[in-house]
């Protein structure tokens, strides 16, 4: 985890307007890479960050999940841009002394990669009837399926992801999920269906109640969006509730 630089590119490219409505939330997702063989370190130094994040309050917050492949994701929402420029950790760093450095250079050791981008969640297209909040009390486990698209094809697979929250809609589908698209910071275009569950059984067992549910002709909507998909991925994982960070209140 290292904090964002600014440089004249990302200055130039933020210049240029990016459309975000009030229906699409944008999130700086951090990512961790972390190595199988390094995950009880990670871990052990993530704990050790959050508490020195809550000792020195921190002003910053963020949500944290963890991937089956051991990939670590620090989510922050953000308004705009402009909030990419704060260095919230400088306070924390310069009461901390060597200390605040030496913590990161243990976290280098525990992975070979790690970035920082942005992700939107685009409300009119997820599917959340109850309008459930990105966290949700004893539904930490996650299905994520990242669906990649082309530029050409952005238009249509758009249409398809419509045409699915309809039939969800329609047929008053118990099986909610969030959609995510890229943003800036990534170089393919995709959008992440992201659906919870209490755990891997509960998981499975929605999606089979949901297949009754849409009925047998669900695949000739679904093939809507999966004709204009050019490569899919599917991982599970979780929220991490005890990774979590937010300042304290007055």
């Amino acid at each position: 985890m290292k904090t964002i630089k600014t440089t004249l590119a990302l200055a130039l490219l933020l210049c240029l307007t990016y459309n975000v409505s009030q229906a699409q939330k944008m999130f700086m997702v951090h990512q961790d890479n972390v190595k199988p063989s390094m995950v009880m370190e990670y871990e052990k130094i993530a704990k050790e960050f959050n508490a020195a994040s809550v000792e020195h309050n921190l002003q910053t917050e963020w949500f944290t999940a963890v991937s089956n492949d051991f990939k670590y994701f620090y989510i922050t929402p953000i308004e705009n841009f402009a909030e990419l420029d704060k260095r919230p950790f400088a306070d924390m760093a310069k009461a901390m002394g060597d200390k605040f450095g030496d913590m990161f250079n243990r976290f280098d050791t525990c992975y070979d990669s790690h970035g920082t981008y942005i992700v939107v969640h685009d409300e009119a297209l997820s599917y959340m009837p109850e309008g459930a909040k990105e966290t949700q009390k004893d539904k930490n486990y996650r299905k994520w399926f990242f669906m990649y698209y082309t530029p050409e094809n952005g238009k249509k697979i758009k249409e398809g992801m419509k045409a699915v929250k309809e039939l969800f809609t329609s047929k008053g589908s118990t099986n909610y999920y969030r959609i995510y698209r890229n943003g800036f910071g990534t170089m393919e275009n995709y959008y992440m269906v992201s659906i919870s569950a209490t755990d891997e059984v509960d998981g499975a067992t929605q999606a089979k109640a949901n297949e009754e549910v849409l009925g047998p002709d669900r695949w000739e909507t679904f093939n809507k969006v999966l004709k204009y998909t050019s490569r899919m991925e599917e991982y599970s994982g979780e929220m991490r509730p005890d990774l979590f960070y937010s300042p304290k209140k007055d």
